[in-house]
Formats: structure tokens, C-alpha cells, sequence
């Protein structure tokens, strides 16, 4: 099969992000057994053996530069929400739009040269022309839904622009509905973002497919460290994870600190902004910005706090802290998609300050339990969350020509 595959982000090193990590180990899979040509975007910190390295994966790699991001002012973000109005793509989609991508793309559809185009992320859907449907297999991997995302931030009162929010919520609605219309296979990473995405389009064929973990890159750890380090991961530039690290930072660790004074916060993950760095000021707090080797830092803590509060979608950060074999505590949304609590307890989960509190007490008081969910968790992710897994109905759901509602 003849495959194309677009994705703005380029897709490598793996460790670069969750969109990176999900996209580089489906196309590497897809390799093995098909033709497979990235249309990507390099960004400025992308280097020439990065792009010579994910070469080798393809059989053809289309390089483009990032589109031009618009005037900031007040005068061009109003320009863009009425495009927004009028032409239906959120301005956060549009901005990274490129031409010669899109001329790349219906070049090889016109040509007949390509049997199926995957848009890794739903934000590459704005490359997909409605009537391609009819001619080619289309499918669209949603990592998260925007409007279930916005609608959730809304409602937890996690919304950084509460007003923009609210006239966003109902033009999101629309966006994901018109765009989920246009491909034949939809992939999802958790029932919920499932459900959300079904009531957008009863009909479509969805497929639930979670993340996995390179176990070789996230070894289980040789022994517990003991101690009161807690840790948080994740790039530092996202929005879900700056209101993580602040609302642990702020209304939890204080409190952990009292308990426990020699207790420590390592927040973890490429690209911290000002707002993370800022928390270093308080006692114990660590901003590390991107380390060489997560499994490392993960294996030095004694607890990993998942403490999200907004985003769908299965998180990798929660996986790769329990492959390494690092006890969990998280919210409902850090442990979306994971069968964590009895019969068998794989984490601990926690939504308010006092639950977190509670459950990272009673790890750093009980080595037992500590040693339970290491071992519970590790074991899960081998048996449910291998990239070989993941892959291999990835590859049998764009492959099927009836498609699959309920691929296991």
C-alpha cells in the first residue's frame, strides 16, 4: 500500500513530544510493510542529521519550512477570529498552514501515486479535500478533541481567556463536526475522546488505539530511591501541563512540604516558559527544562504526580512513569484510558488538593505500596501498551476495506 502520511510536526526525534513519539513509531512500523512518503515542517531547532536520521524510515520525505506566523497585534488576532467566523478553521490550525505542503500533497492525489493519506493530529486536516474521500482512503488520528478540550477547561474554570472560550466553544463544535466528515477512518486514543468524536459524526468508523511505550527507552528501575522526590513531566510549553505544574506547585506541594521538609518538585520537560521557571522561587521546587534520558529522572523519584486538569486523551507522560516502574498518582484526565484502580491497584488517583496530599503520603510512608504499584504498572504497560500493539491495529484498520467500529 501506497501511504502518505502529513505531519506539521516533525515527527523526530521520538522524544521530542506525545505528537512526535505517537507519529514516528506508526510511520516506522508502516514502513516495514508499505511505501510510505512524510509530507513534515522542520522548525528552526531541527537539525540536518534529525532530517538525514527519519530519512532512512521513508520512502520519500517532503521537507518544508514552518508557515509564517501572522502579526500578533490586536488589529491581526481580530482579523484571524473572523476568519475564524467566516471560514470555519480555529486560527491555532490555520497558522500552521503551508501552501507548498498542500501543493506537495495534491499533487501526489492527482497522480494517483498514493492508496491512503494519514493526518497525524487533527490539526493536518486542513489538507484533506473533501471529494478525496471518494477516491482514496482518508483517515484522521485524533490525539485530543479542541472542543471537548475547551469545553472541559470551561467548566473546571481552567480556561486562561474565559470570554475568548466561551465565543470559541460553539465555532470548535462546528469545526470538529464539518471536519470529521471528510475522512473515512477516524483513530481515537480513549473511549472518552470516542464518544466525543461519535457525537460529531454517529456514522464515521472510529477506532479506539491507544499510545504505547519503547520499553527499551524506559527500562524498569533497578531499585526503589527511597527518599521524598516527586516529579512531573512533560513539555513545559503546553498549556494543560503549565496549569498542572502550577495548581501542584501552588495548592499541593505547600502542604506536602509541611509534612515532609525534605520533599522535592522536579518539573520536567523541554521548553519551560517564564511562568514555570517563576515557580523555582519556591523552596524545593526544581526546573530542569529538557534532560537527556526522562527514564533517568523518572527512576530518581520516589512518586510521579500526574496532576492534569484539563486535555483528552491518553497521556504519555502516565505511561512512561509506569513502565520505568515509578509509582503514580494522577487525575482523572493524567489516567484517561487506563484501568488503574481494583481489583488490581496500578496507581493512585487524586482531583483535589487533600486526595493528593493523602495518596503521596501514604507512598512516602509505605515502601509495601510503593512497591505494589511499581510492580502492577509495569507489568500492565508490557502486556497492554507496546508499540507493536498499538501498531499492528493501526496498520489493520487503514488497511480494512469494510473498516472496524470495535477493533479490540
Amino acid at each position: 500500500m501506497r501511504i502518505a502520511i502529513v505531519s506539521a510536526t516533525f515527527p523526530y526525534p521520538p522524544t521530542r513530544g506525545g505528537t512526535e513519539v505517537r507519529t514516528f513509531h506508526l510511520l516506522k512500523y508502516l514502513s516495514r510493510h508499505h511505501q510510505v512518503m512524510l509530507a513534515t515542517q522542520r522548525s528552526p531547532d531541527v537539525t540536518d542529521e534529525e532530517v538525514n536520521t527519519l530519512r532512512q524510515w521513508v520512502t520519500e520525505l517532503a521537507v518544508f519550512p514552518p508557515a509564517k506566523q501572522p502579526a500578533s497585534n490586536k488589529l491581526g488576532k481580530l482579523l484571524r477570529f473572523g476568519k475564524f467566523v467566516v471560514e470555519g478553521t480555529p486560527p491555532s490550525i490555520a497558522n500552521s498552514y503551508s501552501v507548498p505542503m498542500q501543493q506537495w500533497l495534491d499533487s501526489r492525489v492527482s497522480a494517483g501515486i498514493c492508496d491512503a493519506i494519514t493526518c497525524e493530529h487533527s490539526s493536518n486536516e486542513q489538507y484533506i479535500r473533501s471529494h478525496w474521500r471518494d477516491r482514496i482512503q482518508t483517515l484522521v488520528n485524533i490525539h485530543s478533541s479542541l472542543y471537548g478540550t475547551c469545553k472541559q477547561q470551561l467548566e473546571h474554570g481552567t480556561s486562561t481567556s474565559p470570554r475568548r472560550d466561551s465565543v470559541y466553544l460553539p465555532l470548535l463544535h462546528r469545526y470538529e463536526k464539518r471536519y470529521c466528515q471528510k475522512f473515512s477512518r477516524i483513530v481515537v486514543t480513549t473511549n472518552d475522546d470516542r464518544e466525543q468524536i461519535e457525537a460529531f459524526s454517529p456514522a464515521a468508523k472510529i477506532a479506539v488505539i491507544p499510545n504505547g511505550v519503547d520499553l527499551q527507552a524506559f527500562p524498569y528501575r533497578e531499585q526503589d530511591p527511597g527518599g521524598y522526590r516527586l516529579v512531573f513531566t512533560g513539555a513545559m510549553d503546553a498549556l494543560a501541563n503549565i496549569d498542572a505544574a502550577r495548581f501542584f506547585a501552588a495548592e499541593v506541594f505547600p502542604h506536602i512540604r509541611k509534612q515532609y521538609p525534605q520533599a522535592e518538585f522536579y518539573i520536567v520537560g523541554a521548553r519551560p516558559q517564564p511562568e514555570i521557571l517563576q515557580l523555582q522561587e519556591q523552596p524545593g521546587v526544581t526546573v530542569t527544562g529538557r534532560v537527556d534520558a526522562m527514564s533517568e529522572m523518572l527512576h530518581q523519584a520516589t512518586v510521579c504526580a500526574i496532576p492534569m486538569r484539563s486535555g483528552f486523551g491518553i497521556k504519555n507522560k502516565t505511561l512512561e512513569a509506569m513502565a520505568a516502574g515509578v509509582p503514580v498518582v494522577g487525575s482523572d484526565r493524567g489516567l484517561e484510558g487506563l484501568q488503574v484502580d481494583a481489583p488490581t491497584q496500578r496507581a493512585l488517583r487524586a482531583n483535589r488538593p487533600q486526595e493528593y496530599i493523602s495518596a503521596i503520603a501514604r507512598l512516602f510512608d509505605s515502601p509495601q505500596l510503593r512497591t505494589e504499584l511499581s510492580q502492577n504498572g509495569r507489568q500492565y504497560i508490557v502486556s497492554e501498551f507496546s508499540w507493536e500493539r498499538a501498531c499492528q491495529e493501526y496498520e489493520a484498520f487503514l488497511c480494512d476495506s469494510e473498516g472496524a467500529n470495535n477493533l479490540p
